[in-house]
């Protein structure tokens, strides 16, 4: 529920409950995701599993990753060969937080030639992240992607 709704205020037996006034994700857990996947698009794959966090769950096509190192071992270098090869571009992103928790939501669209295939994709992506001290690691990824023709 932290991730898809705003928090809301606790209420007494009677009393309606009240959304919390939304809040944006705090401008260092952006950096965090931004730099994710900037590392992805160098290649740099230490730079990019530096922002995870150890038992980090990925989702993406119906499949799970339980842990940067299965991440690591599975899906990493396809991903950064992915990045390198078909730009994306970011079109709306929200989030919010609280506590030691925040979540940033993003969508975009990824255009490109992979593989000898022609890639036309929009993209929605939800992370969710956990303040280490002054550090925001990534906690959860899930991604989602469907053909730009099919979008309305």
């Amino acid at each position: 529920m932290l991730a898809t709704a705003p928090a809301l205020a606790l209420a007494h037996p009677g009393e309606h409950l009240q959304a919390a006034a939304p809040m944006a994700a705090p401008p260092e857990a952006a950096r965090a995701v931004d730099a994710f996947h900037a590392a992805l698009r160098r290649g740099d794959t230490a730079a990019a599993l530096a922002q995870l966090a150890d038992d980090v769950l990925i989702f993406e096509a119906g499949g799970a990753e339980r842990s940067k190192a299965e991440y690591a071992a599975a899906h990493l270098a396809g991903d950064a060969a992915f990045a390198q090869a078909v730009p994306g571009t970011l079109l709306r992103r929200t989030g919010g937080f609280t506590g030691g928790l925040a979540w940033v939501a993003s969508e975009g669209r990824t255009q490109g030639r992979y593989k000898d295939r022609d890639v036309d994709r929009i993209t929605t992506e939800t992370m969710l992240l956990r303040r280490d001290g002054a550090t925001w690691r990534i906690v959860h990824v899930h991604w989602s992607s469907r053909a730009a023709a099919a979008a309305h």
